[in-house]
């Protein structure tokens, strides 16, 4: 059971802007002068939308009322928007209202258009020659993305390592380049968390390949989500659209769309009928017994809250516990299938490094999940919240002990699938154990599994991309903590996690090793994030090569002390 994304943000969504409240004077100031100057900014993205539209007398346009109309829109999304939405481009504005509008109607959703567009891309060697031949044709009858001419494209930010030299001579190369027929679609629908990865799936279920991605949330809790892809032949637009209303018509029973069916001021009030069944079916082999009676536990603070949870620290029979609760509200036959799986796995472990399970309350409403309780909280918390640090010594401590609880996980053929800081917890002995098995699964009989899950910043290029995948993910994810663990920040902070996973597949992005690395942990960091799979270690090989640097650092750490020591003996002896 996934709680929230724990980058602060449901999928791609930016993180919300420090408030003033929470903040020292001068950057209370920065940020109240940088949100005055992206007001102007948008304002004036909004008069030439509106003086563009007038002058094509487009017929919505010279409706009474229209600006007032059209500021609104603008207004209910982000600064993000207007910034990066292409003016020349205005009509398209009009497409985005129209189909936030449509997925007011619950009927509608997800609204959805598709249209094709060109693209300017660098010519590739490999790419065929209808490929090639098609681009002039494309030139001349489609108009670019809705913000492909945009200086704040989202997408380009995986570019940020070009240089100013190469910027200037693009004019130079412009024979180089090509102009190349893609898709754009663009969906709205109520705003869930991870919706995203559920589109991203969709687009990858009927045979498409994104290559820009953009995505918005609106103030009054609706979604725009802009994708740019290829894979599609660009003269068949049309049978595009069919085979998006086929793949949207087959998963209309699923969670997905019985998720989009209530309005966002609904969810609170509505009970699935799912959740009306006496109890969830766990497999049971009769070697233990689990079921909590829900009187004998006493809860205490809330530690943390999600989208379909909450977790307190209480205690069971005068133990201290973590009690993770899933909401009544958001209970559906697909979290309570979570819900069970993660009782199953967590069940059936027991090491030193992972999170120590006690039991569950399997009667709905009152699903929990209750374990030991992990005094240091989450490495993320440590990390990104407290603003600690790990040295070196206690770094590798801490990677060794992930990394034998995940060995332990894999030898039990359990694969994590969503291995990141915090789901690492800490106990008071700084002992660092893997917990939230809500996504974990036992490994399918031929190794390999295909659907996407995990959290964009530390997710495997293999399961973004939904191809096959193994343990081998969980080890590309163990790199990018592991990194954190020496960078002490979010994996690239720089983008949304969306922009992430698409430089991660697109262009090989990887996180920029700190130049004070020690050189054997740079060296086990790209083994681990390699592209391919079948090149990165297993565990059983991790802990020994860690536990091999353990002894270097600490045999260095020593010399320092006995060069210290002789050093201030020295000065002693001196002295007398």
């Amino acid at each position: 059971m996934v709680m929230e994304d724990s980058d602060g943000s449901s999928d791609s969504r930016p993180p919300p802007t420090i408030s003033p409240a929470d903040s020292t004077p001068s950057t209370a100031a920065s940020t109240a002068a940088q949100n005055t100057r992206q007001q102007r900014q948008k304002l004036e993205v909004y008069n030439e939308v509106l003086r563009k539209l007038k002058e094509l007398n487009v017929p919505e346009a010279l409706v009474p009322g229209f600006d007032d109309e059209l500021w609104a829109h603008f207004h209910r999304l982000p600064a993000r928007y207007a910034l990066d939405v292409n003016v020349e481009r205005a009509e398209d504005v009009l497409t985005h209202k129209r189909l936030l509008y449509l997925a007011h109607d619950p009927i509608n959703r997800p609204a959805f258009d598709v249209r094709l567009v060109q693209v300017l891309h660098a010519s590739d060697p490999t790419s065929d020659d209808k490929t090639q031949e098609s681009a002039p044709s494309a030139r001349k009858s489609h108009p670019p993305p809705a913000f492909g001419s945009s200086p704040n494209l989202e997408a380009l930010a995986i570019d940020g390592n070009k240089s100013h030299d190469d910027e200037e001579n693009d004019d130079d190369d412009v024979t180089s380049r090509l102009l190349r027929p893609m898709h754009e679609i663009t969906f709205s629908t109520d705003d869930k968390p991870k919706l995203l990865s559920q589109l991203t799936s969709l687009l990858a279920e009927v045979g498409l390949n994104i290559q820009e991605a953009h995505a918005f949330s609106s103030t009054d809790g609706y979604s725009l989500d802009v994708f740019v892809v290829d894979g599609w032949p660009y003269e068949e637009t049309q049978r595009l659209r069919s085979a998006l209303e086929k793949e949207l018509i087959r998963i209309e029973n699923s969670s997905w769309r019985s998720q989009q069916s209530s309005s966002p001021s609904d969810d609170l009030e509505q009970t699935p009928v799912e959740s009306k069944c006496d109890h969830v079916e766990i497999p049971n082999d009769g070697t233990d017994v689990w079921e909590i009676d829900p009187r004998l536990l006493k809860f205490e603070n809330k530690v943390a809250s999600g989208s379909y949870g909450d977790l307190f620290k209480g205690t069971y029979c005068s133990q201290d516990v973590a009690i993770k609760v899933l909401k009544a509200e958001r209970i559906n036959t697909d979290l309570q299938k979570e819900f069970a799986q993660e009782v199953y796995i967590m069940r059936k472990v027991r090491h030193k490094n992972v999170v120590q399970f006690i039991g569950a309350c399997t009667k709905p409403p009152s699903l929990c999940i209750v374990t030991e309780f992990m005094a240091g909280g989450s490495v993320y918390d440590y990390l990104h919240k407290r603003k600690g640090t790990f040295k070196l010594p206690s770094l590798i401590r801490v990677a060794i002990d992930v990394a034998k609880g995940m060995n332990y996980l894999h030898q039990n053929n359990i694969i994590h699938r969503d291995l990141k800081a915090a789901n690492l917890l800490m106990d008071e002995n700084e002992v660092v154990k893997v917990a939230d098995f809500g996504v974990a699964r036992v490994k399918a009989q031929t190794g390999v599994m295909t659907a996407e899950t995990g959290t964009y910043r530390w997710m495997a290029p293999e399961v973004i991309e939904h191809k096959p995948y193994d343990h081998k993910a969980d080890v590309f994810s163990f790199a990018i903590v592991l990194w954190e663990l020496l960078a002490g920040k979010l994996p690239y902070d720089y983008l949304t996690p969306l922009q992430a996973a698409v430089g991660v597949v697109q262009k090989g992005l990887r996180p920029t090793i700190p130049k004070n690395c020690h050189p054997k942990l740079a060296e086990l960091l790209e083994k681990c994030w390699q592209q391919d799979p079948t090149l990165r270690p297993n565990f059983s090989d991790i802990i020994p090569i860690l536990q091999q640097i353990a002894k270097e650092v600490a045999g260095e750490e020593r010399d320092k002390d006995k060069h210290s020591g002789g050093f201030f003996s020295a000065l002693r002896r001196g002295h007398n």
